[in-house]
């Protein structure tokens, strides 16, 4: 039961990324396209978000957050994958949202996004493996799912509570 509950947390985690990072959370999705806003920048942290005259490095740091459970829930589900293999499939997962944001003009391409993604998910996996050593994966991955069911419940009400309640 535990396989299939870290499985369809990592379904739902991937789908919810994309929705996250090409859709905006978004159910308009074609109003996203007549905006068409296409930029590119390929010089990693060049560009950082400037919020009330300061430099804000908010948006890098929550690109980094949001995949750690990326690396979290690839370990729980992949355990007899090595490390690189899962970074790396991290990587191109970040890679290719940042593409097609870039071929659809859906949204800022920036090489400083992919990289602080990849850094999320490859924290996720590190926090896995040093967890591993001190607790048994099974154990790790019963709290992994209760958390990101917990997690993924409260995200739901915060998003769609006011088409459950009134």
């Amino acid at each position: 039961m535990t396989r299939i509950l870290s499985s369809a947390l990592l379904a739902f985690y991937i789908a919810l990324l994309v929705w996250l990072v090409l859709f905006k959370l978004k159910f308009n999705i074609p109003a996203l396209f007549q905006d068409e806003q296409r930029s590119l920048n390929l010089i990693p942290f060049a560009a950082p978000a400037i919020v009330n005259g300061r430099i804000s490095y908010g948006e890098m740091i929550m690109n980094c957050v949001i995949f750690i459970p990326f690396g979290l829930l690839m370990s729980a589900n992949f355990k007899r994958i090595s490390f690189l293999p899962k970074l790396a499939f991290i990587f191109a997962f970040s890679f290719i949202v940042e593409l097609l944001q870039y071929i659809f003009a859906i949204g800022a391409t920036d090489i400083t996004d992919l990289v602080t993604n990849t850094l999320g998910g490859f924290i996720g996996l590190q926090l896995y493996d040093l967890s591993n050593k001190y607790v048994s994966d099974k154990k790790i991955d019963r709290a992994i799912i209760a958390i990101g069911v917990l997690m993924l419940a409260t995200f739901i009400f915060m998003h769609f509570g006011h088409f459950i309640m009134p």
